[in-house]
């Protein structure tokens, strides 16, 4: 399973705020240099994130994003799947069509792996993910 960009990028951008907690704020110009994607890119990620509540977004001179109490909570699998473009793992219908279409369970098999890989990401929050490793000696 392979999450798009935006996903990939919403993801790490929930983490990175997570690490400084609720009451910090960064600017997404920041957070575009510390994760080094374009500052557009994050920006589009943001708004994302900010409809969905996950973050808070303040305008202006002193603006920049927070992670909300409900942003901690979020269970991962529930904010990559909304994150995820809705639409099928391989397009059988395409311009060219699959000839095998028809009898072909493939699309089923994958449909279900990748709701049982959302799944599997749905045991973790937001802060747990985030949460610093033990290092081991």
């Amino acid at each position: 399973m392979q999450l798009t960009r935006f996903t990939d990028l919403g993801l790490r951008i929930v983490m990175r705020l997570a690490v400084e907690g609720p009451d910090a704020q960064l600017h997404t110009g920041d957070l575009a240099d510390q994760l080094c994607v374009s500052y557009t890119h994050a920006t589009k990620v943001v708004a994302r994130l900010s409809e969905m509540g996950v973050i808070a977004s303040t305008r202006g001179r002193h603006g920049g994003v927070c992670i909300t109490r409900d942003g901690l909570d979020r269970r991962v699998g529930s904010l990559a799947r909304r994150l995820e473009p809705s639409g099928e793992v391989i397009d059988c219908e395409g311009a060219n069509p699959c000839p095998l279409r028809r009898s072909c369970r493939l699309r089923d098999a994958l449909r279900s792996a990748q709701e049982a890989f959302f799944a599997d990401l749905d045991q973790w929050t937001v802060a747990e993910i985030a949460r610093p490793t033990m290092e081991r000696k």
